[in-house]
Parts: structure tokens; C-alpha cells; sequence
């Protein structure tokens, strides 16, 4: 069973912060999710909402302000911390063998942001990590992007109950993503009322959950013929499957 940190590890430290980040490297997680959008100048900023009333001490959509002015929105829940670059967070992981699953957020209008794939595509394989990133999204068209762009690359589409009203049920949903050749990642509530379809559909190696957070929550899903687990406590998640273990 694959262990993934959300948002670093969200219910421990400050979502998608640096020190949230270099503390979650002192976890045995498999892999850390995180969210990027882009900066009016276009450089690639990880943070989960297109609007940063909720996890800064500013307002107003991402997108709109450059890397400079990004770079003194305060962070909640922090010593001072600013939102970071995508580039920042891979120099926390760069040394470690902690895989990264990095999500295609849309702009505050519901858009994709212009070359914002493009450009974490450039920057991971730059780097030489291209072995270690998944891709992740929402919406199968972004999804239908990387996979033209970079076929070689893991995706993972992650699922939700407004996926499945939007493209017309869950069956629907589950099909259309595994014919994009993904992992898929399902809300746990949804994922509980449809375990025997999803695993008949897409295939428990590439089935997960998402974001199960409690002892009682996690240990359910520890016993479920799926893949991943991906938690906002990825702590707990893990001494409950090292328990398991003895």
C-alpha cells in the first residue's frame, strides 16, 4: 500500500509550505501530492486555491499578481513563510527518493492557466525527475494533454462526486480516465459506495483513495483492495500499516 502526504501532510503543518514540505521528509511516505498554479509573470507557485483568501494573509486570485509580489503573501499558520515555487519544493525533495504528485489547478475563472503544463513538464525534466512525478488532475482534457505531451510520464486523475455528475455517473467517469491510462483517486465517500465497481473497473494496482484522515477511516482503507492511500495525517496512516505488518 502506497502512503501519499496531501498537501505535504495538511492536518500536521501549513498545507504546501516549505517547512511542511522538509518535515514530511522525516515521514516513510511513498509519495507527497502537492497543487500548482502560475504567477501573472509565470512562474509556477504551489499553492492549492486560486484564490488566496483561505491560506494567506492576502486576497484575490493567484494568477494575478508576479513572483515578486507572491513572494510577500504571508502563509497562515507559519514563521513568516511565503507562498513557494515549484522549484523551491523540488530542491526539498531533490535528495530524498520521495515520488511527487503535483496537481494542474485551474485559474480562478475555472481555466487551465496557459503553458502551465509545459512549463512543470520543462522544469522536472530539467531536473532529472521525471521518474519520480506523477501528473495529476480533475479534467480529463488536462489529463488528454499530458498524456500527448509527455506519454512517458505517470498520470493520476483524482475523482469526486461532481466528476461524476459532470461526465455522467461514476461508471462513466472510472472508464473514461482508465482509457487515458491513469491511476485513479476517489474521494473515500464515493469510493465506499461504489469499492466493488471501481476495483471491477479500474483494477485495484491502480486504484486509490483519497482523503481518508482518521484512525477508523484509515484503517478501513488499509484492508481495501486498492493501491494509495493519500492523507492529510499520512503519520497515522503509517503506523497503522506498520502495525498491520507485525
Amino acid at each position: 500500500m502506497r502512503i501519499i502526504g496531501h498537501r505535504g501532510a495538511r492536518n500536521i503543518w501549513a498545507e504546501n509550505s516549505l517547512s511542511g514540505f522538509r518535515n514530511v521528509c522525516g515521514l516513510r511516505v511513498d509519495a507527497v501530492e502537492l497543487d500548482v498554479h502560475l504567477s501573472s509573470d509565470g512562474e509556477i507557485m504551489v499553492i492549492h486555491d486560486p484564490l488566496m483568501e483561505r491560506t494567506t494573509d492576502h486576497k484575490g486570485p493567484v494568477g494575478r499578481l508576479s513572483r515578486e509580489a507572491l513572494g510577500k503573501v504571508a502563509l497562515h499558520d507559519t514563521l513568516g513563510e511565503t507562498i513557494p515555487t515549484l522549484s523551491e519544493v523540488l530542491d526539498v525533495f531533490a535528495q530524498t527518493a520521495i515520488e511527487l504528485e503535483i496537481e494542474m489547478k485551474m485559474d480562478a475563472l475555472g481555466s487551465p492557466y496557459p503553458c502551465l503544463l509545459d512549463k512543470v513538464i520543462a522544469l522536472v525534466e530539467a531536473r532529472g525527475l521525471a521518474d519520480r512525478i506523477v501528473l495529476t488532475c480533475f479534467v480529463p482534457e488536462v489529463i488528454e494533454e499530458i498524456r500527448t505531451k509527455a506519454p512517458a510520464m505517470r498520470r493520476l486523475a483524482s475523482v469526486d462526486r461532481r466528476s461524476c455528475e459532470a461526465f455522467g455517473g461514476v461508471d462513466r467517469t472510472l472508464g473514461r480516465f482508465v482509457d487515458l491510462g491513469c491511476t485513479i483517486a476517489v474521494e473515500q465517500s464515493m469510493l465506499r459506495l461504489a469499492l466493488d465497481r471501481a476495483v471491477g473497473i479500474v483494477g485495484s494496482e491502480r486504484l486509490g483513495v483519497w482523503v481518508p484522515n482518521t484512525v477508523a477511516e484509515l484503517d478501513y482503507w488499509l484492508a481495501q483492495p486498492i493501491a494509495q492511500i493519500t492523507s492529510d495525517r499520512p503519520d497515522l496512516a503509517l503506523q497503522l500499516l506498520t502495525a498491520r505488518a507485525v
